[in-house]
């Protein structure tokens, strides 16, 4: 199994996490401080680091971007359920995943489980091999050599999911990106936009959903090599 970083201040609830790991077979290094944490990751990277968003010193999501720029270390957020707007900026930059609190540790041990699974997927994987183009003047992608009419909106929208593959883009991200002159569009034509760009895509492939939905935040770009890994 792994070496599991748990960087979370205070005992309480980590005295239970840390017994749960430990019997499901991990390694677990326990900190408190954001700033320890930091130098732990980079010095010495563990196989996931559990990071809470409320760390002293260096919060979670300063810790998050920082390790973003250097590397795709696994990384599972820790907030409040109350928290949505850090867990969604959370996402932004490059969470694999994260769990609300209070949380059930053996709730934990599983999502460990599914990003460490996905995280070594993907290593073995070489770049998509998936090309993809966009010709904006005359309103189509090309994907594997065939090309797809698109409204502006929708190649927008392809065009930032398909440039970062595998990462969850927020609604309000996508909303950026497609409408950025619009100031009372609200997230949810986010999602009939996308509807519409997967028919389309559905063309090229009715056995591939190039786009994932993840409940309540976002969406990614799945390439095939990526979905038949």
């Amino acid at each position: 199994m792994g070496r599991i970083l748990l960087a979370e201040e205070g005992n309480s609830t980590a005295s239970v996490l840390l017994e749960e790991l430990h019997r499901a077979g991990h390694d677990i290094e326990h900190v408190e401080s954001g700033a320890v944490a930091l130098q732990c990751i980079l010095t010495s990277p563990p196989s996931l680091t559990l990071l809470d968003m409320e760390l002293p010193h260096v919060n979670g999501l300063q810790i998050l971007e920082k390790i973003r720029a250097r590397s795709d270390h696994p990384i599972i957020m820790l907030a409040a359920r109350t928290d949505e707007a850090d867990r969604l900026r959370g996402f932004e930059f490059g969470a694999d995943d994260y769990v609300c609190k209070p949380f059930s540790p053996r709730e934990v041990v599983v999502r460990i489980d599914a990003v460490l699974r996905r995280s070594a997927q993907l290593r073995r994987i070489a770049p998509p091999q998936v090309p993809i183009s966009f010709e904006v003047k005359r309103g189509f992608a090309v994907l594997e050599g065939h090309g797809l009419p698109l409204t502006r909106t929708e190649l927008l929208l392809l065009r930032a999911l398909s440039q970062e593959p595998g990462r969850v883009l927020t609604r309000s991200k996508l909303l950026e990106v497609a409408f950025p002159e619009a100031l009372d569009v609200n997230e949810r034509a986010v999602d009939t936009h996308i509807k519409n760009l997967r028919k389309k895509l559905a063309t090229l492939s009715t056995t591939h959903s190039w786009i994932r939905s993840v409940y309540g935040v976002g969406f990614a770009w799945e390439s095939r090599a990526r979905h038949q890994a």
